[in-house]
């Protein structure tokens, strides 16, 4: 690893100010983080002591050491015991924390998760049905078998469901899409279990998630964007009907998209 008073990285050196605010940690977390951001700290790239950030950031240790520690926490950083402190190599853990914490901080209705969800998930079966390899093929055929034989059993169901649409996203051949909607579905997985309680509603999802398989095992991306799309807009409808049903949103119940006109007719039990 190279450390930061290399010639490559005075640049993140010459940089750092004097923290003046009365949050002194949280100002030398962001400005490390600006460093980051702007590639002045490389992936990897270890940090100067702690005796010369302070120096530089005209702080206390202790000040120094909350931001270090905030920024391991998150996956920003990564201190170890001898080796001192350097930029995280991989980023995804930070991201994920990040996505998590947003979604848990701030209310966002099913809806719009929803809408997310399907700009993701499309592109993910497009990508499936041109780079998913034989064998990940072969483990969705699976999936739907066991998801078939376990019609009876909801909470069976929405694993196998789950293990489904995961499997999609890592066949896709895009790791940053399988982490956002990764952190997504865990943010749905306590409102959309109660979809499965509808009549029909899971001989209809099997049969929508047939449908995406059937679009990326015949390598046709269209095919396999548009099932999804459809399997989506009929989860949206389903979980309107639910609520109805359960009094729960009244009259107010979430408007589903103009272009679902179909998925509403084929939800209905």
């Amino acid at each position: 690893m190279k450390k930061l008073k290399s010639s490559r990285s005075k640049s993140a050196e010459t940089k750092i100010r004097r923290v003046t605010k009365l949050s002194i940690s949280e100002e030398i977390a962001k400005q490390i983080m600006d460093l980051i951001a702007d590639g002045s700290l490389k992936p990897g790239q270890r940090l100067l002591s702690e005796r010369e950030l302070c120096g530089l950031f005209g702080a206390s240790r202790s000040s120094l050491r909350e931001a270090l520690r905030c920024l391991s926490i998150v996956g920003v950083l990564n201190a170890r015991v001898g080796e001192g402190t350097s930029v995280a190599a991989d980023g995804a853990k930070f991201l994920r924390k990040i996505m998590e914490w947003r979604l848990i901080s701030e209310k966002h209705d099913i809806e719009n998760l929803l809408e997310v969800r399907k700009a993701l998930e499309g592109v993910c079966a497009a990508n499936s049905a041109l780079h998913a390899t034989p064998e990940e093929i072969g483990k969705a055929k699976t999936l739907m078998a066991q998801m078939k034989a376990a019609l009876k059993d909801k909470k069976q169901f929405a694993v196998l469901d789950l293990d489904f649409h995961i499997m999609l996203a890592k066949a896709s051949g895009n790791p940053l899409l399988s982490d956002l909607i990764s952190v997504i579905r865990s943010q749905l997985a306590r409102s959309l279990p109660k979809v499965l309680q509808l009549p029909n509603a899971m001989p209809l999802s099997l049969k929508e998630h047939i449908a995406i398989l059937d679009g990326i095992e015949h390598r046709d991306p269209e095919a396999a964007r548009n099932a999804m799309h459809a399997h989506l807009d009929a989860v949206l409808v389903r979980y309107g009907k639910a609520n109805r049903e359960r009094g729960e949103l009244g009259d107010k119940a979430p408007v589903s998209p103009k272009n679902v006109r179909s998925a509403a007719r084929s939800a209905k039990p």
